[in-house]
């Protein structure tokens, strides 16, 4: 399998930033870390390894990021709405910096699958609806959609509205909602085992935001697994590989 790593500069962040990108052909696919988590995480914990036939086969290229969550959603010496404006360094990095690199990796290829597991999850559906136009699929293991539930305290305002999809998708609306309905799929996949409801929230999370995707007609599935499946990385390789597939 093909590996190569590059450090890409990002301005506003504490030091360069990862990409690591795994495979020689296909379909580009954006991986978030868990949280605080670095580019060679899913690497680490099997993920790779899970979807290696399709890697193999040429099917996927996966480019596995750094978080960064250290400085903004993971911080919680800051208030809330500080935390999404140091967000807005990370995003700024993604969208100059890292899909650019894949571009130029990927010249001609599909438009961008996000995904990632827990806070990697929340990254991928909020890129997602953010930059639709880049990212059209989104492959959400496990995440808290919601960022005003972890352990946020402080003042709140627009940096954290239009980076939390628990306060802007009840509020999607006109020709955008319209565009997003013909040009977007959210995959949430979550267990019913440990952890996926206390301490992390995911799976009530899950709920509530297919609700609002359904309520606002937006393609989406929720699969629920079973519950026994706990929020860890053993069920996030079985969900990944039987997922992937149908995207690539």
């Amino acid at each position: 399998m093909e590996r190569e790593q590059v450090e890409l500069e990002a301005p506003g962040l504490d030091r360069r930033g990862t990409l690591i990108r795994y495979g020689h052909f296909g379909r580009p696919v954006l991986v978030f870390p868990s949280e605080q988590g670095r580019a060679w995480d899913y690497e680490n914990n099997g993920m790779v390894d899970a979807v290696a036939d399709l890697i193999e086969a040429g099917r996927v290229k996966l480019y596995c990021v750094d978080s960064f969550d250290h400085v903004s959603w993971s911080d919680r010496s800051i208030q809330l709405e500080d935390r999404a404006r140091r967000h807005g360094f990370y995003e700024s990095w993604i969208v100059d910096q890292v899909v650019p690199a894949i571009g130029a990796d990927s010249p001609g290829t599909a438009d961008i699958i996000t995904t990632g597991c827990s806070l990697g999850a929340f990254h991928a559906l909020n890129f997602a609806f953010k930059r639709a136009d880049l990212f059209p699929i989104a492959i959400c293991q496990s995440g808290n959609y919601d960022a005003a539930s972890w352990h946020a305290w402080g003042e709140r305002g627009d940096a954290t509205y239009f980076n939390n999809p628990a306060d802007y998708l009840p509020n999607l609306d006109g020709d955008h909602l319209e565009w997003l309905r013909t040009r977007i799929f959210i995959l949430l996949t979550v267990g019913q085992g440990d952890w996926e409801t206390n301490p992390t929230g995911s799976l009530p999370s899950a709920h509530a935001t297919a609700a609002v995707l359904k309520a606002k007609g937006i393609p989406h599935e929720l699969d629920l697994w079973g519950y026994d499946v706990a929020h860890d990385w053993p069920w996030w390789r079985q969900q990944l590989a039987h997922h992937l597939p149908r995207f690539c």
